[in-house]
């Protein structure tokens, strides 16, 4: 039997001659940075060696010479994810797509571009915006998260209302499978039905499947008229119920997000902003287009007539509420003490969940503040409990715990999910037999079998 550490010295030399000196690295530093994303961590695991692909070719010879030493692989972008799902698995192969950052194509009269993996959405926005077109899905970490992490978690984010989400803006993928073989699915056009979608199912798949090296993507315009809206409410309750309001009235905002109180202070002590002062709660609306306008004013009545403060902002005060609520999330990186959730329920359901939520919060003596992507009902409860001297009791962390569970409990007795859009990861999979039932999980596993018999893509993840 071949010990770790005869494994971890053959592959990575077997990668070396395969790919060429600067693109394997087994520094104990550099392990340590590509062991785990930013998800809270439960079987904390040191990869064999991190490669750095640079080419569709890269990506190829890596996987099958770990298919022949049977090694598992773990893709990964810019390890931006919250759910685990780059987390390193035993005995693995880190494989880094960051460096496969080109821009490959982009065509305004098509309003599509083609790209590689490891483009940061913020880089491709830069690009097309220059054209009058933008890339719709706009994850809070746009600036760092990459095309291909998008694809894996099937990303949302604030435009989500109006745009959706990644699947909705993906035409085709190019995907290295298990056998190192290099397919095409999608198509170039808008419309398109020959055969399965198989496009679909790589687009949230967290690199269980196949291993995504290129993206077509669909490009939407970017809108010349932005008005946007805050409405500050003296309880999150009234101002989820603000979201349903602005619903009935028929108007598709763009961005409807949603923070509590607890999010609001914790964004003036790290920004200097003054935002708890003006409310217990903020909704932040945006419209675009042509009608941004004439749908701005009726939403400032409807949420003034459900007791609302409303302002109107100056441009400069609305990007920086815009921007806020990008980094609603804080500066802490989720551990086994702060728990940020991603879950969804439907819209009606959003008032009643809100409740639940502070209840279940008093119920467990547990911190909690929320922020929303209130348009589709995607709520980001994070439940945390305060460390003494950098430890937690026993008592502290099962009351945690129980909260989590219960949050996730409610979320599906009301319609919802485990996840709207960081994916299952690692994580969440203690809850997927909750949400799906042992027919479709085994169907699942079957699918997964079809497509990586030995099981090395991402092991331990998403099913």
């Amino acid at each position: 039997m071949i010990e770790t550490g005869e494994l971890m010295g053959s592959i990575a030399d077997e990668l070396t001659s395969v790919l060429g000196p600067g693109k394997v690295l087994q520094d104990e530093s550099a392990l340590a940075a590509y062991a785990v994303d930013q998800a809270p961590v439960l079987d904390y695991q040191l990869p064999l060696a991190v490669v750095f692909a640079g080419s569709v070719s890269d990506v190829q010879e890596t996987v099958r010479t770990c298919a022949a030493h049977n090694v598992p692989i773990v893709p990964r972008g810019a390890g931006t994810g919250v759910s685990g799902g780059a987390h390193a698995s035993e005995g693995s192969v880190v494989l880094s797509l960051e460096r496969m950052n080109r821009i490959l194509d982009l065509n305004p009269d098509d309003e599509t571009a083609v790209v590689e993996p490891g483009v940061v959405n913020a880089d491709l926005n830069d690009a097309a915006a220059r054209h009058g077109l933008m890339f719709a899905p706009d994850p809070a970490s746009f600036r760092t998260s990459t095309i291909g992490g998008n694809v894996a978690t099937n990303a949302g984010g604030l435009r989500c209302a109006k745009y959706g989400v990644t699947r909705d803006s993906v035409l085709a993928l190019d995907v290295v499978l298990a056998d190192g073989s290099l397919i095409h699915t999608g198509h170039q056009t808008f419309k398109g039905v020959a055969g399965y979608d198989l496009t679909g199912l790589f687009v949230g798949s967290e690199g269980t499947l196949g291993i995504v090296v290129g993206v077509t993507v669909r490009l939407k315009y970017l809108s010349r008229e932005v008005h946007t809206i805050a409405a500050f409410y003296p309880d999150f309750r009234q101002a989820a119920a603000g979201v349903l309001a602005v619903g009935r009235s028929r108007v598709q905002p763009a961005i409807m997000e949603l923070l509590d109180g607890g999010s609001l202070t914790q964004l003036d002590e790290i920004h200097g902003s003054d935002l708890a002062s003006r409310g217990a709660s903020l909704l932040l609306i945006q419209t675009d287009g042509f009608g941004a306008a004439a749908e701005a004013d009726v939403v400032r009545e409807v949420l003034a007539a459900g007791g609302a403060v409303v302002t109107t902002e100056a441009s400069a005060e609305a990007e920086d509420l815009v921007e806020l609520r990008r980094n609603s999330r804080g500066v802490e990186v989720d551990d086994q003490y702060r728990v940020g959730e991603d879950v969804a329920v439907p819209r009606s359901r959003l008032v009643g969940y809100v409740a639940a939520l502070e209840s279940l919060a008093e119920v467990h003596d547990v911190k909690l503040k929320v922020v929303a992507h209130a348009g589709d009902g995607n709520l980001h409860p994070t439940f945390w409990v305060d460390r003494v001297n950098d430890q937690v009791d026993a008592d502290a962390m099962r009351r945690l715990n129980k909260a989590l569970d219960a949050s996730i409990a409610v979320a599906l007795d009301m319609g919802g999910t485990i996840t709207g859009e960081h994916g299952v990861g690692q994580y969440k999979l203690r809850w997927l037999g909750l949400e799906q039932p042992e027919p479709i999980r085994e169907l699942q596993h079957r699918i997964k079998e079809l497509f990586d018999p030995a099981g090395l893509l991402n092991p331990g993840k998403a099913i």
